[in-house]
């Protein structure tokens, strides 16, 4: 069998009890003194890089203006993430570390990785704290790569293809995520998708964005692996 299983983080692996968000809202605060409406703002299924420029942009931020302070503002994120992350207990979510064991157990052409809106520093954090393991992750595609969530899916794939020399294709390529932003993302790849109603979005709602499986959770770690692996 051939896949490459790309998990998203949060939602889906585990959750950070709004961490990141608290987080972005500092680093805004520090380096361009506003944060725009990030109370109303949903960050289910977004990069990084999208979330910023959306709250900035949305209080008439000139684009140059934002790329300007971006540097500093991730430097600053990746600070006050590990602050936030240091008071919390962050638990991975049912079913989830028995499911990665169970993919990396699955021969010598299953590769795990990581599909996330987080910037890579972000999504170590997240990851190590919930006692999951970064580097485990075989390859990852991060919103620091592309602020646009469907450009991930081929970043994954072509470096998991440098990684093992396998050109993973088609329903080879399984994306796991909680948002239907997560479902769309690879279609255009022809992707097998698998949500989970673990974050913001209910399992008729996941179901009738068009995901190939949907699960309440990971739980039924038997069944989710056939979801993967038929």
């Amino acid at each position: 069998m051939r896949r490459l299983i790309l998990f998203d983080i949060d939602g889906t692996l585990l959750s950070a009890d709004g961490a990141g968000k608290r987080a972005v809202h500092a680093a805004l605060m520090d380096v361009f003194g506003t944060t725009g409406p990030i109370g109303s703002y949903s960050f289910a299924g977004r990069t990084d890089p999208e979330i910023v420029r959306d709250l900035l942009r949305a209080d008439g931020l000139p684009d140059a203006e934002i790329q300007s302070g971006l540097a500093a503002l991730w430097f600053r994120y990746v600070e006050y993430l590990h602050g936030e992350i240091r008071g919390l207990k962050v638990q991975a979510l049912p079913g989830v570390a028995e499911l990665l064991d169970r993919v990396e157990a699955g021969g010598p052409e299953v590769v795990l990785g990581l599909l996330t809106g987080n910037i890579r520093e972000g999504a170590r954090i997240k990851v190590e704290a919930a006692r999951l393991g970064f580097s485990r992750f075989r390859v990852g595609a991060f919103g620091s790569d592309h602020a646009e969530r469907p450009a991930l899916p081929a970043i994954a794939v072509e470096r998991a293809r440098r990684e093992t020399g396998i050109g993973f294709s088609g329903k080879e390529i399984v994306i796991i995520g909680d948002t239907p932003k997560d479902v769309a993302c690879g279609q255009h790849l022809g992707v097998r998708t698998i949500a989970t109603a673990t974050g913001q979005h209910p399992v008729d709602e996941l179901a009738a964005c068009g995901a190939d499986h949907t699960f309440a959770d990971l739980s039924d770690v038997d069944a989710v692996w056939r979801a993967i692996a038929d």
